[in-house]
């Protein structure tokens, strides 16, 4: 399995985490916590978790094609629901 993880700098993390979740949770697997999240895409999983100014993103695959697959789905939403004050995600493997 391998992993990727990007630490999301936001003011609103759990606001971001519950967007995410609600998003997905219509047409994929998908736990919701207070502070945690894990989604589970055909190719892979992304597991959420809010911490004080910062949302921790981890992608986990099968093969690099499928993490990369999952890496920029997670991101693209999250841009999409962050568009006043779009944050940096940097996916490090």
């Amino acid at each position: 399995m391998l992993s990727s993880t990007a630490r999301v700098a936001t003011t609103v993390p759990r606001r971001y985490l519950g967007q995410l979740c609600k998003h997905f949770e219509h047409k994929l697997p998908v736990t919701l916590a207070e502070h945690g999240g894990r989604i589970a895409f055909p190719f892979g999983t992304c597991l959420l978790q809010a911490e004080t100014d910062t949302l921790v993103l981890r992608a986990e695959a099968e093969d690099p094609d499928q993490l990369t697959k999952t890496e920029d789905v997670v991101a693209r939403h999250l841009l999409r629901f962050a568009f006043r004050e779009p944050p940096a995600i940097e996916w490090v493997r």
